[in-house]
């Protein structure tokens, strides 16, 4: 099997070694050339210094599948490989974007005859080894000619990964996915702050979370890499309390609210994350930590 791989970041430069490594081909691009070179050398994977040269290597029908950021990056990449596509093709988009915006963009690429699957993708760093959740969304022509990856790519080739529904159902899904995580990070996070509090216990926070993660009803991959997290610095001391969000969570408040359906967890958990940008907060050094874990995300050192 071949495929296209566009955006060498940390989630597409692994889930191309993942899939390499399972004997797919995979013809891969990225505008940087370092993040082109951290590849290169993988077997199974060739880095191209065009999107050009990615079609090119690909035969056809073809399946690309874009790994960028949300906005006006895979906005534009999306346009390029469009033009550069042939009927029949697939494009895939595997970053976070917002829903209304895979509807659209599933239309005009249907005008082109080229099909379109939007995919929510979820394990972060740890999906090199793990596999990936895949939340996949498109008409089924499309979706069938990428199920094969998605066998791949998921933990499992007979789950991790389910056929949503149309175009843009697989962004929805994970959306509220990454909404749902903001609320779990939110209530960790506000615990553990209980739990400092209460100094004259001396509480060893990193004991008590890997105790709970054994049995307790609160365990979870989040416990895990919360656990890992304060073994790695008790204290947190070498984290400031600053928590990034990347869109998800807002565009889950914002649709809840255009729903009518009330989603005070979540708005608070995104409103926290807003106000940990104003103040430091141990609860916000639990999300900042977390986040690094799971992610990748960068820290700012206290």
């Amino acid at each position: 099997m071949d495929i296209g791989i566009v955006g060498l970041g940390r989630m597409g430069a692994n889930m191309a070694r993942r899939l390499a490594r399972k004997g797919v081909r995979v013809a891969a691009h990225d505008v940087s050339p370092v993040a082109r070179s951290a590849v290169e050398h993988e077997r199974g994977i060739t880095a191209h210094p065009e999107l050009k040269n990615v079609i090119a290597a690909l035969p056809a029908p073809r399946v690309v599948w874009v790994m960028l950021p949300a906005g006006e990056v895979t906005e534009r990449a999306l346009e390029q490989l469009a033009l550069l596509l042939a009927k029949g093709d697939v494009l895939v988009d595997g970053g976070n974007a917002l829903y209304k915006d895979s509807q659209r963009r599933a239309r005009w690429l249907a005008e082109r005859d080229i099909g379109f699957v939007d995919a929510g993708v979820s394990g972060g760093v740890w999906g090199l080894d793990n596999g990936y959740a895949l939340m996949l969304g498109g008409a089924k022509e499309a979706f069938t000619r990428v199920e094969p990856f998605a066998r791949l790519l998921a933990p499992a080739p007979d789950h991790g990964w389910t056929h949503c529904g149309p175009a843009g159902s697989g962004h929805y899904v994970k959306m509220i996915h990454n909404g749902i995580e903001y609320g779990m990070m939110q209530a960790y996070a506000e615990g553990l702050s209980v739990l400092k509090a209460k100094s004259e216990f001396g509480l060893d926070l990193a004991a008590i979370t890997e105790m709970w993660r054994h049995g307790s009803v609160v365990r979870s991959w989040l416990l895990d890499l919360l656990a890992q997290a304060f073994s790695k610095d008790p204290g947190l001391d070498g984290i400031r309390g600053y928590v990034e969000d990347s869109g998800e969570g807002r565009w889950t408040v914002q649709t809840a609210l255009e729903q009518n359906v009330p989603a005070p967890i979540i708005t608070l958990a995104l409103e926290m994350r807003i106000a940990s940008r104003q103040e430091v907060s141990f609860s916000s050094k639990v999300q900042a930590a977390l986040r690094n874990e799971f992610g990748g995300h960068a820290v700012k050192k206290g």
